[in-house]
């Protein structure tokens, strides 16, 4: 039996939430590229934009998976 289990929902949580912030930012930059006046900015919108917002929306699974690394090693470390 495990004593992370509380770490490991959490780091399910994140996931889950990174997997819905990564959706919303390229939802939101298709929109923001649409909005913006000229082809050049809504080109620039779309091939800087859309990396750096999926980047920052992939924080919380890479948190996540640092979480269940360290449950991982807790258990490991237990036997």
């Amino acid at each position: 039996m495990t004593h992370y289990g509380t770490l490991r929902t959490w780091a399910f949580l994140l996931k889950i939430a990174g997997a819905l912030f990564i959706i919303s930012a390229i939802i939101g930059t298709v929109v923001a590229a649409f909005e913006v006046d000229g082809f050049a900015r809504g080109l620039a919108v779309f091939l800087i934009g859309i990396p750096v917002s999926i980047f920052l929306a992939t924080l919380p699974i890479a948190v996540a998976q640092m979480m269940t690394a360290i449950a991982d090693m807790g258990d490991a470390m237990r036997e």
